[in-house]
């Protein structure tokens, strides 16, 4: 097997992270909870941006009205989210048919998440 020398590994390590690529860091249970309680999560979706508000007792506002996405169903919903086996899960009232999707999160930065649903969807969020 060859290696690569040094100088050209730092190299391309150098130009990984010039180039604006992030590595994505999976949160555990403990960090979902530290980054998410209390906190507005922006999801990123094709028909727009659509805050969550994570309440410290277990409550989730989901607010789709400033998106596309309040032509689909209630444009403002209350549900529940919780952390189980380092994922986020959330279940609305009406939202979804009130079905429970659990959710995969990443950090990649300081304010920022990759996601990606139990259904395969995926998509980026920021943290207010």
């Amino acid at each position: 097997m060859k290696q690569v020398p040094l100088a050209i590994s730092t190299t391309l390590v150098f130009f990984f992270l010039l180039s604006g690529a992030t590595l994505a860091n999976p949160l555990s249970s403990d960090e979902i909870k530290s980054t998410i309680s209390g906190k507005v999560v922006v999801l990123k979706t094709m028909l727009g941006s659509m805050p969550l508000t994570y309440g410290t007792g277990g409550s989730v506002t989901g607010d789709g009205s400033g998106s596309g996405l309040g032509k689909f169903f209630a444009p403002k919903e209350t549900g529940k989210w919780w952390v189980k086996d380092d994922s986020m899960c959330q279940k609305f009232p009406t939202w979804y048919n009130s079905r429970v999707f659990c959710f995969k999160l990443e950090s990649t930065g300081p304010g920022k998440l990759n996601w990606k649903r139990d259904d395969g969807y995926s998509g980026t969020a920021v943290i207010r």
